[in-house]
């Protein structure tokens, strides 16, 4: 007999079935034992005769054979997918058995600290709650990846191993690459670049790596970025329209999963950097004028200003200083020691940072050198800009950061299945001896 899905059993009144799953719950009820049978599509209902599961525990694989049949009276559950039926088991399998559970990991202990529960990931991944921030996150990643396909970008692969720091700064994982020096990638952002010479319009999913040397509830050292880039514009404000009507289906799709999404208005309200710090010099007394980017507080109080004002829990702000963005971004030719770049806040959170890039060859090779790096080191880049690149631009979300704002997460570790920071790689970190497996050599 082949195995049928729980979310299935409906379709199989008064017939035989197979199904196989985790004990999710057990009841003893004299006679009778119910087991609440959890697979990827949810709970199903088991009806046991007890010497049929006998040595059955929480957390069991089981591999059950029996007959499908409607609940009783009163007992049905009309808001589950398989409320209204339930499986009486004529032959029980146990496909595995489990230790002895250090906590009630379906209803989360809200004593236990974060560290706690994602030093046990492997087992809390299977809570409902947490199990749902990863299909958001599928769901925000997939958004992504439709609208621009519908819109004509090509996706590749962008390397993760890379010779050279696009960024800049000192923020990078330096890694031995046989006899050579080599880095975890910031971003795929020479690589998109580059790709324009034949597709004009692309996109990559890819991780990236930052050293940052921070522990703080909005950083992690390896994320997920959804990175687009696209030629032939007319103006950078073509970017920003283009990341909105990314950003206007993400959350179209979110509310088919019952997300409750934030506001948007009309239109996401565009503002300059330096007006931002005016409001906020006006709201606050908080004078920043000076500064050359938004602090997290400052960026909280715009866009609870944006909220108030446009009815929009997401607002662009524009122009950061030439001098703090990367070698590679355009300045503003009506104000050249400001840049048309932008970052989208959604919730007092940056969540897309993008803008246009210099295209001439001549203007990059200038700038390589003003921000004290070697032109041999960007050669290979540079190619695509010497046989001829049109005006383009490009923009990459944070994937980890979409989600937890989206789902008001206390950490982004959470919107992470596997969450690397300072102090982490999987279990936390302890100093003492190397723990690299040996591999025996033939």
């Amino acid at each position: 007999m082949k195995r049928i899905l729980n979310k299935e059993t409906p379709q199989y009144p008064d017939q035989e079935v197979k199904v196989a799953g985790w004990v999710n719950t057990r009841r003893d009820h004299g006679k009778i034992v119910f087991i609440d049978l959890r697979d990827r599509t949810g709970l199903l209902q088991i009806v046991c005769q007890p010497d049929l599961v006998k040595d059955v525990k929480e957390e069991y694989v089981l591999e059950i054979e029996g007959l499908i049949k409607k609940r009783p009276g009163n007992t049905a559950k009309k808001e589950m997918a398989t409320g209204e039926v339930e499986l009486q088991a004529r032959q029980v399998k146990i496909l595995a058995k489990s230790a002895a559970l250090p906590f009630n990991f379906i209803e989360k202990d809200l004593s236990l600290t974060l560290p706690i529960l994602l030093d046990h990931r492997p087992l809390m991944i299977r809570n409902p709650e947490v199990k749902n921030i990863f299909k958001i996150g599928e769901s925000i990643t997939e958004s992504f990846r439709k609208t621009l396909k519908s819109l004509d970008f090509t996706e590749f692969q962008s390397p993760n191993i890379v010779p050279l720091v696009a960024e800049g700064g000192a923020d990078v994982f330096h890694i031995d690459y046989y006899k050579y020096d080599a880095y975890l990638s910031q971003s795929p952002q020479v690589y998109k670049q580059i790709m324009l010479g034949a597709f004009e319009r692309v996109f990559t999913i890819t991780h990236v790596y930052r050293a940052e040397p921070s522990v703080t509830t909005r950083h992690i050292s390896e994320f997920t970025s959804l990175d687009a880039e696209m030629a032939f514009i007319d103006s950078w404000k073509d970017l920003m329209d283009t990341c909105e009507v990314i950003i206007r289906n993400m959350f179209a799709d979110l509310k088919l999963l019952k997300v409750d999404v934030p506001e948007l208005g009309r239109e996401i309200p565009r503002i300059k950097m330096r007006e931002a710090q005016k409001i906020i010099l006006e709201r606050t007394g908080r004078n920043n004028l000076k500064e050359p980017d938004l602090s997290p507080e400052d960026e909280q109080e715009i866009c609870l200003w944006s909220k108030e004002k446009y009815g929009s829990d997401m607002i662009f702000i524009t122009h950061y200083p030439t001098l703090k963005r990367p070698f590679y971004t355009h300045e503003d030719p009506l104000d050249p020691d400001y840049t048309l770049s932008f970052d989208v806040l959604y919730r007092g959170l940056e969540i897309v940072t993008g803008g246009q890039r210099i295209n001439d060859y001549d203007k990059l090779i200038k700038n390589i050198k003003k921000w004290g790096n070697k032109i041999e080191t960007f050669s290979f880049y540079l190619q695509a800009f010497k046989y001829g690149m049109p005006p383009e631009g490009g923009f990459a979300f944070g994937l980890e950061r979409i989600t937890k704002q989206v789902l008001n997460l206390k950490n982004i570790r959470e919107a992470s299945p596997f969450p690397r920071d300072m102090e982490r790689i999987d279990n936390k970190l302890k100093k003492g001896p190397s723990t690299r497996l040996r591999v025996k050599k033939k």
